[in-house]
């Protein structure tokens, strides 16, 4: 199975090391232009949902957010647009975006584990 990458949607693109690039935020990134972030995909079902993102940042614990995260991940549409992107990494390179300055400690890592399983 190809690798999956976490890297922040601020980065530049780097085309062929990036492969497909997902976005994996609920909402579009502040200041930056659609056009400049390369991004290919953005499925929002698989996002963490407003009210979760807001009980987070409202402080809500890591381990909580996690379980919290993953019964969204199991959630029928959230399980079937994971399926697809299951067979997009089976194909080839993908880079999972998030504006988030740490994405090895954020949600788009919980979702990169559950896309490698």
């Amino acid at each position: 199975m190809t690798a999956i990458r976490l890297r922040r949607v601020y980065d530049p693109p780097e085309p062929e090391a990036d492969g497909l690039r997902v976005l994996v935020d609920r909402l579009w990134p502040r200041g930056l232009a659609k056009e400049a972030a390369g991004v290919d995909e953005w499925p929002k079902a698989v996002t963490p949902s407003t009210e979760l993102r807001k009980w987070f940042h409202d402080g809500g614990s890591a381990v909580e957010f996690r379980q919290r995260y993953e019964a969204e991940l199991a959630e029928p549409e959230a399980a079937a647009e994971l399926a697809r992107l299951r067979g997009l990494v089976g194909a080839g390179p993908v880079t999972l975006l998030t504006a988030v300055k740490d994405p090895g400690s954020s949600h788009a890592a919980v979702l990169a584990e559950h896309l490698s399983a």
